[in-house]
């Protein structure tokens, strides 16, 4: 039998808690991980690189929905603390790709296993019950993510 359809303040109300709630643990991931001082808009950007590869400040700036003025002073930034190299365009030489270096790969090699490592400390001390709602939310939680 199909469930009785819930009412619309107890949706939206989840939906903000829900929110406030996903809000909450990126922060604490992010200051249990911040010790490199890095700032958002630096970490997105390394990502970025690390699973795309070089790219143009443009390409950048269009990807993460900024002006490439604003994307040109996150590289120097980052290019200044040896964590992005530029490089030759293959195709056009009036073009310059950056590139993560081994340093950045490193930088984000072990932010990853902080975060990892903090999650799996956080979610250790949950009750049998909790971490089976938790590890039962995650498929629900992957289709949010990927609607």
């Amino acid at each position: 039998m199909a469930k009785p359809p819930r009412p619309k303040a107890t949706v939206e109300s989840s939906v903000n808690e829900l929110t406030t709630a996903m809000g909450q643990l990126l922060r604490r991931v992010r200051l249990e991980t911040s010790s490199d001082e890095l700032n958002l808009s630096q970490l997105s950007v390394l990502a970025r690189l690390d699973m795309h590869g070089a790219m143009t400040t443009a390409d950048l700036a269009r990807s993460e929905s900024m002006k490439p003025q604003s994307m040109g002073a996150i590289l120097v930034g980052l290019e200044q603390e040896g964590l992005v190299e530029r490089e030759p365009h293959p195709s056009d030489g009036r073009q310059i790709l950056f590139a993560m270096t081994a340093k950045g790969t490193e930088v984000r090699r072990k932010r990853g296993i902080a975060k990892r490592e903090w999650l799996l400390a956080a979610v250790a001390k949950l009750e049998p019950a909790e971490l089976r709602t938790l590890i039962d939310a995650i498929p629900l939680i992957k289709r949010l993510s990927e609607s």
